[in-house]
């Protein structure tokens, strides 16, 4: 299927590895140029190697900062001014006990999962309303709405990226721009490959065991029943971003592998 993407441009936040580098290699099969941001220059490289050699025609630039900081922010926007899809996929998860989760540690997570799309969403929205076309996408999770005990920090700032797309979807009524949130499940990521690593060694089982453990124990709604993959979610995504999906907007999509237990 063409998804008539061919001559767009996009930026992908976090996307040197797990499912923003899915994302930018698949909006780059179907003839977007694609900016990769990661926060050092040496990710950066590597993933640009690596997206030049899997999609050799394609056009990639890179961005290397932090973007929970509004310095780099900043910088980002004055490098790159004109941007067609704006995937807000950069984020972090950290498990920690809820009384144990300092200021400090609220604050970070809120900087890096909300702040650091709201600042690149702010910047380039009305010039795609302007322009009378573009893409927001905000990569969300399940957590948004089935908040994890375990990281509740984590879950809400995700719950805020929906309110965040939806109030913006509202500023596009009567457009060509869309914006919309995905909720991913569990997705077999470098993060998460960590996180079951860590669970294992913690458990004195092996890895396999340990990711088996989390579906019946910790997330035993899960239909899917397993990690899903970074190229199952950027497929979605890279859907969303595309003219085809028109009449899709302020909406809040599951790609959850079924964990969220409601019809609605």
């Amino acid at each position: 299927m063409d998804l008539k993407l061919k001559g767009r441009r996009a930026l992908v936040t976090g996307s040197t590895a797990g499912i923003g580098f899915a994302i930018a290699r698949t909006l780059a099969a179907e003839g977007v140029s694609v900016v990769v941001t990661g926060r050092t220059q040496a990710r950066v490289d590597k993933a640009l190697a690596e997206l030049r050699a899997a999609v050799p025609d394609a056009r990639f630039e890179g961005f290397a900062g932090d973007l929970a900081e509004p310095g780099p922010a900043d910088d980002l926007t004055q490098e790159f001014p004109d941007i067609d899809i704006l995937v807000n996929n950069l984020g972090m998860f950290e498990p920690r006990a809820f009384a144990g989760i300092s200021d400090p540690q609220w604050q970070k997570m809120i900087e890096t999962n909300f702040f650091s799309g709201l600042r690149l969403s702010r910047f380039y929205l009305p010039r795609m309303l302007e322009r009378n076309w573009g893409r927001v996408l905000f990569i969300s999770s399940e957590s948004a709405l089935d908040v994890p005990a375990e990281m509740i920090h984590y879950g809400v700032t995700k719950t805020m990226q929906l309110a965040l797309a939806r109030g913006m979807a509202k500023l596009c009524a009567g457009t060509a721009v869309t914006v919309n949130a995905l909720m991913p499940g569990p997705t077999r990521s470098e993060g998460i490959i960590q996180f079951v690593a860590d669970i294992a060694r913690e458990r004195g089982v092996d890895a396999a065991t340990a990711e088996r453990e989390f579906f019946t124990d910790t997330r035993p709604n899960s239909l899917l029943g397993r990690f899903a993959s970074t190229e199952e979610i950027a497929a979605f995504c890279v859907y969303l971003a595309s003219p085809l999906a028109a009449a899709t907007n302020g909406a809040t999509l599951r790609c959850d592998g079924g964990i969220i237990n409601s019809i609605v």
